[in-house]
């Protein structure tokens, strides 16, 4: 058995790496790569894969090398559908519950996104605009949401990810944060819920194309 807390970071650093696409959908988990990158045996590697298997993550085939769990077009439109009505609430909460220096802290990081755009630096600009949605969330105040939105926010980062995979996609995001900013510093919560939901109509769209095109 592993330490308990070897496990724990060995799940947390595969999960990471699931999340932010560093391992694919559908691909094979190189084990001897990160044994070495991980500095592990393969009994601890082996038991990470069991605890993401359970979390829908991993998939565990006897006498073959374990796989990144595909995303399923059918799955993909259930998740943005639940997904889009907590981003829409959350929006509308935000704009009637978020202070002023709460809201001074999400302008903060979305200039340090923009600025992360012109510098054309894809991963920070990903991982900062995950925490502006993460901060929307979190200023509903709404503990109930913020659970529901922290169950699901996983695999709908995996989908994310997928959708700013082209210049013209990049580039459309940073228009559609620069549009949902000013709606939330104008405390306009009914268009703050429009544009949150057409954000992630648009991403849905996108990633059910690229999982046809890879089917393909």
């Amino acid at each position: 058995m592993a330490r308990p807390l070897l496990l724990d970071e060995v799940v947390r650093q595969l999960r990471a790496m699931i999340h932010d696409g560093a391992l694919e959908p559908g691909s094979k988990i190189p084990e001897r790569q990160l044994c070495g990158q991980l500095g592990i045996s393969r009994t601890p590697l082996r038991e990470a894969y069991r605890v993401l298997a359970n979390e829908g993550l991993v998939e565990l085939k006897a006498h073959h090398s374990s796989r990144v769990t595909r995303l399923d077009s059918g799955e993909v439109d259930h998740i943005f559908e639940v997904m889009e009505g907590l981003e829409a609430l959350a929006g509308e909460l935000a704009c009637e519950r978020l202070d002023d220096a709460g809201l001074e802290e999400i302008r903060a990081q979305h200039q340090r996104m923009m600025a992360s755009y012109r510098k054309r630096n894809k991963t920070l600009f990903f991982k900062l605009n995950q925490d502006i949605h993460e901060r929307i969330i979190q200023a509903s105040a709404n503990p109930v949401l913020i659970r529901t939105y922290e169950g699901l926010s996983g695999r709908m980062r995996r989908a994310r990810h997928m959708a700013l995979n082209t210049e013209a996609q990049w580039r459309a995001a940073a228009a559609e944060h620069e549009a949902i900013m000013k709606a939330l510093a104008a405390r306009q919560g009914q268009e703050l819920a429009r544009l949150l939901r057409s954000h992630l109509r648009g991403k849905r769209d996108k990633v059910k194309k690229l999982l046809a095109a890879r089917r393909d």
